[in-house]
């Protein structure tokens, strides 16, 4: 497995080796020791993962930015198995010096990739290609009254979108996410992490 840094401390981008033949494909797309070993931790301190989710989108469809607080936070290991993605996650972490910032990552079905996504970073996606399927890993139950969104166009946070690929179409969003607050708003609130 290929393991790239961002210029934010956390987020890792995973890329395992792709065993590919006129059959088809086959690779590991999950292994713990592997992912303690990406994050430098023992295994035994590498964290749990309690659910998995999977959700299909078509084109132009912006899922995010959302993230849980305590009791329930939530790290995610986010991988596209259908279509291509704009992946993003938002440090949301005060303390930090990177608060506010954000990294991003094309996940598609081609290039197999994961992004690490830990607690402390709000997460979203931009659906690029006419549909995907995204599956991920959740540390924590999804917990409604730990949920939490962020404004996917916040101009504090600035993400780099990669709209002009929707030709012109306004990203789809759900009804929370068009209501999201801003980073400023939710940092006003407490709703961010220490």
């Amino acid at each position: 497995m290929q393991i790239e840094h961002f210029s934010l401390e956390g987020p890792l981008l995973l890329t395992p080796q792709v065993f590919a033949d006129g059959r088809g494909f086959f690779f590991e797309s999950w292994n713990q020791r592997r992912f303690a070993e990406a994050l430098g931790v023992a295994v035994e301190q590498a964290p749990l993962f309690h659910q998995d989710n999977h959700s299909r989108s078509s084109r132009g469809v912006l899922r995010g930015l959302h993230y849980q607080l305590e009791p329930e936070p939530q790290a995610k290991l986010v991988r596209c198995v259908v279509g291509e993605v704009f992946d993003v996650a938002v440090d949301l972490r005060r303390s930090s010096a990177s608060f506010g910032q954000w990294v991003g990552a094309r996940l598609s079905a081609d290039n197999h990739q994961q992004l690490w996504v830990p607690v402390g970073f709000a997460h979203g996606f931009l659906t690029l290609s006419e549909s995907a399927e995204v599956l991920y890993k959740a540390s924590g139950y999804w917990s409604k009254g730990s949920e939490r969104s962020l404004r996917w166009d916040d101009p504090t946070v600035a993400i780099a979108w990669p709209l002009e690929e929707l030709n012109g179409a306004v990203p789809q969003l759900a009804d929370k996410d068009g209501a999201a607050p801003s980073l400023d708003s939710a940092l006003a609130a407490g709703d961010v992490f220490r």
